[in-house]
């Protein structure tokens, strides 16, 4: 089990959050998957953001997202194969 910001996530929510940024940029379909995605990998991670409105495919696990409150963060897979995110 992973404790954050006084969130507990087991196993299998971990693994759903690393697949999340597996998600290539083509599957970025209508309905905004990949907003939606991120934006619960944001809020998992105990990070300000409300809902992202753009997104910006970088590389492979790699998108710049921009929420409805301003922020902009980094989200990737770092090298210990963990999803981060980070302000920019």
């Amino acid at each position: 089990m992973i404790t954050m910001n006084r969130l507990t996530f087991g196993p299998g929510l971990l693994a759903a959050a690393l697949l999340v940024t597996a998600v290539p940029a083509s599957a970025a379909d209508s309905g905004g998957s990949l907003a939606k995605d991120l934006t619960a990998t944001i809020s998992l991670l105990g990070l300000p953001c409300g809902q992202v409105v753009s997104v910006t495919t970088q590389g492979n696990n790699d998108h710049l997202a921009t929420c409805s409150n301003g922020s902009r963060y980094r989200v990737y897979v770092n090298a210990q194969g963990r999803v981060a995110a980070e302000k920019r």
